[in-house]
């Protein structure tokens, strides 16, 4: 009886910048296509992991890494590539903004979205400011959007899922192609 142990590596910010120059390896971008167009390591390619299904994940006979702005969903994309057949993936620990930290090379579009982080931050501190002062000057009942919003940040903070992100990454401005 033969057991196959999936494993997902971790790579280190060295450990990577050896992988990705390898004729051998294919990297995906598994953040949302705004965040990709914003910023991303060269030589990589975009699935995002919010269109990524079992039936979506690519087939290749190359070494396969993963990665997105934080870890976490390129841990969840990885998932999905191991229910897909493939017995190791490799994943860039810390994700992108390790990379940015260890001053590494990337390509970078200035005019493309702002990261989904950054507009989720404006969008909820926008709702909470609105909220307080509707509170303060019309009626005490709109302190509830404040709590409403402070749930769901702590939601998607223990979770990893995000509502305002997923609505905020259909808008048409996200949606580069």
């Amino acid at each position: 009886m033969t057991t196959i142990q999936r494993q997902l590596l971790e790579l280190s910010p060295a450990e990577f910048t050896t992988q990705v120059n390898s004729p051998n390896t294919v990297v995906f971008d598994v953040r949302e296509q705004a965040e990709y167009a914003r910023e991303h390591v060269a030589g990589a390619q975009n699935i995002p992991l919010s269109r990524l299904t079992l039936e979506t994940v690519p087939q290749t006979t190359k070494n396969v890494i993963l990665y997105c702005q934080s870890g976490n969903r390129s841990r969840r994309a990885a998932d999905l590539f191991f229910a897909a057949g493939y017995d190791q993936v490799a994943h860039f620990d810390g994700g992108f903004m390790a990379w940015k930290e260890a001053n590494l090379p990337y390509n970078e579009n200035k005019k493309a979205p702002l990261p989904m982080m950054r507009q989720v931050q404006i969008v909820a501190g926008g709702l909470v400011l609105t909220g307080t002062l509707l509170s303060a000057f019309v009626s005490p009942w709109f302190l509830l959007l404040t709590g409403f919003v402070g749930g769901g940040l702590m939601f998607a903070g223990f979770t990893g899922f995000c509502g305002m992100a997923n609505l905020l990454a259909h808008l048409p401005y996200n949606q580069v192609k």
